[in-house]
């Protein structure tokens, strides 16, 4: 069971707060006695430097019976100074004077005498007596002539000296108390307000959230780049990385850095949105998304989404060639109804002859196609392409034919269907477009891998090239009446065939039409020869 952060901050802060009075606390207790100690200590010493000091203790020192005198005056001396005993004793450490009458005449006990009455030293001791350990101040009684003839001993109880000291830790503990009941109160709106700020998540949450962002700008195929209000670049993905030919971190940097011509702050000043803008980078060109990041209705900074338009322009072009492919395969499944309803319309007017001759023709062309098709030509995928091709050729009233010697294995692996589509349907579509004016349209088709290369051969006996070649290469060809113009592309079929390390050959015919050649390596990284 994982701990809250909240509780996490509340018993850290509770922890260190009990520490720290506990430590406060004993570090007071301790000054607080040696404090006290020490002025009690002096009070003792000094009221008894004044009681042997006093004319009376003098005078009955010098009396036969110093006990009827002193007696009375050391036990006022004792209330007025608040001191546990004042005792009063002879130079043999008899007393003549004790809070306890009954122990006067006996000798006093503690063993801390002999440096006022052998050195005559004045000082503070520490002693067990008769009425248990105390703290005193004793002091020699010197005669006119200076000799010592008694010894004065002020002395406080250890056990009361302890007690003043526990009176005052209880309003210590007091405060401590109070001080641990608002430092929980303060961790809680502390907690709280982390909480807050952290969305009400938990850090190993925000682990997981931090992972999960690293890992999705990681597949993330377009370039993202996010910025501070500072124009410093605070996220930027590996895809960006690597369009940008950047090879080391670059967070904390100005993004002017690495993109001088970039325009993000100036979403930054004015908060609105650019999208689908062209930028050229590194000599290459980009499609840009820019939007401002907002942080309590706030512009916090600006993220840039950006992907190559060539990459773009590939895709549409892809998905233009699959659509044309679905295009060709319904046009060959229409004109295969058609030749139903005929057959359908010999066998319903009795006309069995007529049906079994087109049903022998159908067959005848069939059986050639397919002994091609799926004997000599083996790679599925242009196996599909030709297949849709040929229907949309006889929709179109046009004879495609597939030379008798052609001959494929399957493709390799880097040259894809989407490759194929491309090439192939473009290839075929423009001559198939080419020869529609023409009264006995043939289009042929020619496909060998004998030796190094992969071979297509398309050629037709349409009008021919009536453009320079480079043009037609640079702009592809447009058909220019009707409603709906479309460009066939050479241009692209040429980066494509390029792009597997081929060649494309377009020359005019022997006789009439025009001739397109595609030389692919089988080899994935040669460079095709024709």
């Amino acid at each position: 069971m994982r701990v809250s952060i909240q509780t996490k901050i509340i018993v850290l802060i509770l922890s260190l707060l009990t520490f720290i009075t506990v430590i406060l606390s004993g570090f007071f207790a301790y000054m607080e006695f040696r404090d006290i100690e020490d002025r009690l200590g002096d009070k003792a010493l000094s009221t008894a430097t004044y009681v042997a000091g006093s004319p009376v203790v003098k005078e009955a020192f010098r009396s036969p019976d110093p006990s009827e005198r002193l007696q009375p005056y050391a036990e006022r001396v004792r209330k007025q100074a608040g001191a546990e005993f004042v005792v009063i004793g002879n130079e043999s450490g008899i007393r003549y004077a004790h809070p306890d009458e009954w122990k006067i005449g006996r000798h006093m006990v503690g063993g801390d005498n002999a440096r006022a009455l052998q050195h005559g030293e004045s000082y503070i001791s520490r002693a067990e007596g008769t009425l248990g350990p105390s703290l005193r101040g004793k002091t020699p009684v010197r005669n006119d002539n200076g000799d010592i003839v008694g010894i004065i001993s002020v002395g406080f109880l250890i056990e009361d000296l302890r007690s003043t000291v526990l009176q005052r830790l209880g309003v210590l503990g007091l405060l401590t108390f109070l001080a641990i009941g608002f430092g929980t109160v303060g961790a809680i709106f502390l907690s709280r307000s982390i909480k807050n700020d952290m969305y009400g998540l938990e850090p190993y949450q925000i682990a997981d959230l931090y992972e999960t962002r690293q890992s999705t700008l990681k597949a993330i195929r377009e370039g993202i780049i996010a910025i501070d209000t500072d124009g410093n670049i605070t996220t930027i993905n590996d895809s960006a990385a690597d369009m940008l030919g950047l090879k080391s971190h670059v967070e904390g940097v100005p993004v002017t850095s690495i993109l001088p011509n970039s325009v993000m702050k100036r979403v930054l000043q004015h908060g609105e949105p650019e999208f689908n803008q062209e930028l050229s980078m590194n000599g290459k060109l980009f499609i840009v998304n820019r939007e401002p990041i907002y942080h309590k209705n706030t512009i916090a900074g600006v993220v840039a989404t950006f992907r190559d338009k060539t990459e773009m322009m590939e895709m549409a072009n892809t998905l233009s060639d699959i659509k044309k492919y679905s295009d060709d395969l319904r046009s060959q499944n229409h004109e295969f109804s058609n030749k139903l309803y005929a057959l359908a319309g010999y066998l319903h007017l009795g006309k069995n002859k007529e049906a079994v001759q087109l049903i022998e023709e159908e067959t005848v062309n069939q059986e050639k196609q397919a002994s091609i098709l799926f004997h000599q030509i083996k790679d599925s995928a242009v196996q599909a392409i030709l297949t849709g091709k040929a229907g949309r050729a006889s929709e179109k009233k046009v004879d495609l034919q597939i030379d008798e010697s052609s001959q494929l294995d399957p493709l390799p692996p880097h040259i894809s269907q989407s490759h194929l589509i491309s090439i192939l349907g473009n290839i075929i579509d423009n001559a198939l477009e080419a020869v529609s004016y023409q009264e006995n349209p043939v289009v042929s088709f020619f496909v060998t891998d004998l030796g190094r290369d992969i071979v297509f051969e398309v050629s037709d006996n349409g009008p021919g090239l009536q453009a320079d070649i480079t043009e037609i290469l640079e702009k592809g060809f447009t058909t220019k009446d009707g409603s709906q113009k479309r460009g066939y592309g050479l241009a692209i079929i040429q980066e494509t065939v390029h792009g597997l390390g081929g060649m494309m050959e377009i020359e005019n015919g022997t006789e009439n039409g025009a001739v397109c050649s595609i030389y692919i390596p089988k080899e994935e990284g040669s460079a095709a020869k024709p």
